[in-house]
């Protein structure tokens, strides 16, 4: 005779069970996939607004109370991003003395195509070493940007902090520790990166300069702007007036417009950061790139 006290065996889920079941389960990894971006795009804001534009201000601020660009000599502006170290035709004259070489300061025309010794950035150290974020970086120059800063009595963006203002610590997208540094120099005229006084912007992640570019010029192109690539080649097929391209690098490779530069199969950029190892493993680093922003002043 049956036990009524018995229990009867469960009959397990049910199709619509485990339906609604990995639903949930598909909701919950998409909101921790979303919550992920909208963290990142949290800290890129951060590093636009309350840094760069920081430096941005920081650079205009230098010019309103000094009268002359970064570095510049006040007796004798060369409109220059270091201009105080530049010399005169061969080199022989100092910029700021007015010595003999300038004829008395009437031998030549005052413009850039007379001076020698220019175009170098003035940075708070060296930073990344040659060739870790991208090619064609400047020589360093011997005035230092802190220094400018604190000899004019300007306050500086906090940065990574007391010493370290122009320096600011983020992860990139596969957690590996990555450093954005901020100089300063003067582009020469036919510069595709853009002429003039720009800040040299050192360690940017491919999404980190798009999402920047976005938010300086209204959309993501690495050859056109304000906001581009350093060293972006313009020859051939790659003409000054050719479609831009997008800040197109991974963990891998550095940017180039040919994605067979990489690897030894031409280019304007060949790789020459990330290792180049051929390799796209989750742990690694993603390569680093570095972006000039025109200052127009």
């Amino acid at each position: 005779m049956r036990n009524p006290k018995q229990h009867h065996k469960s009959a397990g889920f049910t199709l619509v069970e485990m339906a609604i079941v990995l639903a949930v389960i598909g909701m919950i990894l998409g909101a921790i996939a979303i919550a992920k971006d909208v963290q990142r795009n949290a800290e890129y804001t951060k590093i636009a607004n309350k840094y760069l534009n920081q430096w941005k201000q920081t650079y205009d601020q230098y010019y309103q109370r000094t009268g002359v660009v970064l570095g510049d000599c006040q007796q004798a502006p060369t409109y220059m991003v270091n201009g105080s170290e530049t010399n005169f035709d061969s080199g022989s004259g100092d910029v700021c003395g007015r010595q003999s070489a300038w004829g008395g300061g009437s031998g030549a025309a005052g413009i850039p195509d007379n001076f020698t010794n220019k175009g170098l950035r003035i940075c708070n150290g060296a930073g990344y070493a040659g060739g870790e974020d991208n090619a064609g970086a400047a020589g360093l120059a011997t005035q230092n940007l802190r220094d400018l800063m604190l000899r004019a009595g300007i306050e500086m963006p906090p940065g990574r902090g007391e010493g370290f203002e122009d320096r600011y610590l983020y992860q990139d997208t596969n957690g590996n520790a990555a450093e954005v540094q901020v100089c300063f120099q003067w582009n020469s005229e036919g510069t595709p990166s853009g002429a003039g006084n720009v800040m040299v912007v050192r360690g940017l992640t491919p999404d980190l300069a798009r999402y920047i570019d976005q938010i300086i010029d209204g959309k993501a192109d690495a050859r056109e702007g304000r906001f581009r690539i350093q060293a972006a080649g313009q020859s051939g097929d790659d003409g000054a007036n050719a479609p831009g391209y997008q800040w197109e690098a991974n963990n891998t490779f550095s940017q180039t417009d040919n994605p067979t530069a990489a690897t030894g199969g031409g280019g304007d950029l060949s790789g020459d950061s990330a290792g180049d190892t051929d390799d796209a493993l989750d742990e690694d680093r993603v390569a680093l790139l570095t972006a000039h922003w025109n200052m127009e002043q």
